[in-house]
């Protein structure tokens, strides 16, 4: 399985990101015209976001042509509110809003295609590529991506999520 990711939102990012926005309005704004579609190297990475254990992966998840799997017996550390995963290999992003409601989005951006660069902020989902943000209904919050992205069907039950492709 490639990359899988999960992470966790935390108050000190929150805080760290709450202070600096502004700086990084006015920062973004000067220079826009200098960088516009470059890849945004200096977005934070949350303190607890780490790749997930390739053998706990798979057995965690499962991916077939109409549907994934997640055992969340098997991947506990997505059974927290404000969790998110990414599964590279089905292109998703998965995020735990808390009391069992998992929300999945594709993790193709609408803007250029990146699928592999993303970050969980002030639940936000952010394409690092280009920074556009998005709610976790997968509707715009800033651009430059105008469209949505895909929203998918979930069903859990006995601690297993199924998402339908």
């Amino acid at each position: 399985m490639k990359a899988v990711f999960i992470g966790k939102f935390n108050e000190e990012r929150r805080e760290f990101l709450r202070k600096t926005s502004t700086f990084t309005a006015y920062t973004l704004a000067g220079i826009g015209f200098l960088s516009a579609c470059e890849k945004e190297e200096n977005t934070p990475q949350g303190q607890n976001e780490q790749p997930v254990n390739e053998k706990e992966a798979e057995e965690a998840i499962t991916v077939t042509g109409t549907a994934v799997r997640i055992d969340l017996a098997k991947l506990d550390s997505l059974k927290s509110a404000g969790a998110w995963l990414l599964i590279s290999q089905a292109r998703l992003l998965v995020v735990n809003l808390g009391n069992n409601n998992f929300k999945v989005l594709s993790s193709v951006c609408t803007h250029q295609g990146c699928s592999d660069s993303w970050n969980f902020a002030n639940n936000l989902f952010i394409c690092t590529c280009h920074n556009s943000r998005f709610r976790t209904d997968g509707t715009v919050e800033q651009g430059p991506a105008s469209s949505p992205l895909r929203v998918y069907q979930t069903a859990l039950s006995n601690d297993v999520l199924t998402i339908t492709l």
